[in-house]
């Protein structure tokens, strides 16, 4: 199936040293709708995140992936794990702030807030971006995960939908069902769904160890109806 979007590149506003920033833009045939982050696993803005956002244009909404790793990427999971635990969380805040921005920028983006999801990694970051910036409304938390990400829930002013799997041995149930109660417990309105018989990484169709077809469809149902009832 043929790419629906198209590289970009934009700077952060906070920080004129950091250079320039890179991502992948999707946009709906339509040519317009609801703005939507996409955030990475611990691999990089790889081919799966892409086609993320290409699903989610297909769908009606306007899809950016901000390339958190700065142009690399890797599939070594000894690999990957080092460079999550590398990523510098205070500049990887300045451009998620700057790739909200940027999407809110756009002629096709419909509405003043956006939603954000993320996998893995980029759950966790899902999360983080809107503690630090109102202008997300809606967050999606594929069963997330950073050790150096704390959460200032206080900030939180988006609606959460938790999407996590029974046999993770990354996020167990326990640990989503603990960040559930956080989030209830700060206010936030929240909807968590643990998948039976399934594990860490049953979205990722590019990963057919991990990838769960049925538990996925279901999931991305959920998915679709948050988005669409939250920035409608």
């Amino acid at each position: 199936m043929s790419r629906m979007g198209r590289d970009v590149k934009f700077s952060s506003l906070e920080d004129a040293a950091a250079g320039e920033l890179a991502g992948y833009l999707a946009v709906p045939a339509s040519g317009r709708g609801p703005a939507v982050l996409v955030l990475q696993e611990w691999w990089g803005l790889v081919d799966h995140i892409r086609d993320v956002c290409d699903r989610l244009a297909r769908e009606g909404f306007v899809a950016l992936a901000p390339d958190l790793y700065r142009g690399t990427s890797t599939t070594e999971p000894s690999e990957a794990e080092r460079r999550m635990m590398d990523l510098d969380i205070p500049r990887a805040g300045a451009d998620l702030d700057a790739a909200v921005s940027l999407l809110l920028s756009q002629d096709e983006a419909v509405g003043a807030r956006i939603g954000c999801i993320g996998f893995c990694m980029g759950g966790q970051l899902a999360l983080f971006a809107a503690t630090r910036n109102a202008r997300i409304g809606a967050v999606v938390d594929c069963y997330g995960i950073h050790p150096n990400v704390t959460l200032d829930l206080s900030h939180l002013r988006a609606s959460v939908l938790g999407v996590f799997a029974e046999n993770d041995d990354f996020v167990p149930p326990a640990a989503a069902h603990r960040l559930e109660a956080e989030l209830r417990e700060a206010g936030v309105p929240v909807h968590f769904k643990v998948h039976v018989g399934v594990g860490h990484a049953f979205l990722n169709d590019s990963r057919p160890e991990a990838y769960d077809a049925a538990s996925a469809r279901e999931a991305w149902n959920d998915i679709l109806a948050f988005l669409r009832a939250e920035l409608a």
